[in-house]
């Protein structure tokens, strides 16, 4: 997901403001339905194995680290619920250049909270090469 993140945060949001308040109705809906397709499933990957994590690690710093993983997780879950969702619900109804670059900005937060995630996980990976 952290490379997802980064490449819509660098490329796609910034695009938006291509696309022109005529059309963007329409590319909106379209936005939303194929980005569900590729994004959901992953996402629900990633929850599913965060709450499977602390518990398959049986070290204490591992552990400690997964539960991290699991809480900058919840962070994301939070801002597209709060943040991104609202904006990409309130960009459908009707384009303001506002909001898309309100989108691209506070899509920052998922942005470092993905990446910092990636990170924990691969102090986690390190750890466990290391035990074995």
């Amino acid at each position: 997901m952290t490379g997802l993140i980064w490449f819509v945060q660098i490329v796609h949001y910034p695009l938006f403001t291509r696309v022109g308040s005529r059309t963007f109705t329409q590319y909106a809906e379209s936005h939303r339905h194929l980005t569900s397709l590729v994004v959901v499933p992953l996402m629900l990957l990633e929850v599913f194995s965060a709450l499977l994590l602390p518990f398959i690690i049986n070290s204490g710093t591992g552990r400690g680290l997964s539960w991290l993983a699991l809480a900058l997780l919840v962070g994301v879950w939070l801002s597209t619920a709060v943040l991104q969702v609202p904006l990409h619900e309130k960009l459908g109804n009707c384009y303001s250049e506002e909001d898309a670059e309100k989108l691209a900005s506070t899509n920052w937060v998922r942005t470092i909270l993905w990446t910092a995630r990636s990170f924990v996980l691969l102090a986690i990976l390190c750890r466990f090469i290391r035990l074995d």
